[in-house]
């Protein structure tokens, strides 16, 4: 079984809100760049993709996301057939924030009798068709 949370509406909710819109343009307007590792904007994995995708770098607004994913048993007991995989949206582009709960976005549960390996990406498929849209038709008006 497949929870998935839409996440679309919710990038526009954070973008109305005046305080979030502003800690959204952080990483380019409020960041020390004196070349020390401070913040995850800092790594060299992010900087590469701001140099493989220009355009993408060039538009502050745009959205740096981090995917992660892990399994769980909810009752607690090895031996119970059943397991849920929550999947988290993680925002880059703000301050410390970006590791507070109220920032990191459950976009899915997956739950069933077992965990779905391989077969995950038949799951992530809501989640990458609303980023892909998002990608390729760029913004969305709030």
């Amino acid at each position: 079984m497949l929870w998935y949370l839409p996440i679309i509406p919710r990038f526009k909710h954070l973008f109305a809100n005046r305080d979030n819109a502003k800690d959204l343009t952080w990483h380019a307007n409020g960041r020390n760049c004196d070349g020390m590792l401070r913040h995850l904007a800092d790594s060299s994995q992010l900087k590469n993709i701001d140099h493989l995708y220009p355009d993408f770098y060039k538009e502050v607004r745009n959205l740096r996301l981090g995917l992660a994913t892990d399994g769980m048993n909810p009752y607690g007991s090895l031996s119970t057939q059943h397991c849920s995989w929550s999947v988290l949206l993680v925002i880059y582009n703000f301050p410390w924030l970006c590791i507070k709960r109220k920032y990191m976005m459950l976009s899915m549960m997956i739950s069933g009798p077992r965990q779905p390996g391989n077969d995950i990406d038949v799951y992530l498929s809501p989640l990458i068709e609303d980023l892909t849209k998002l990608w390729e038709e760029g913004g969305f008006s709030v």
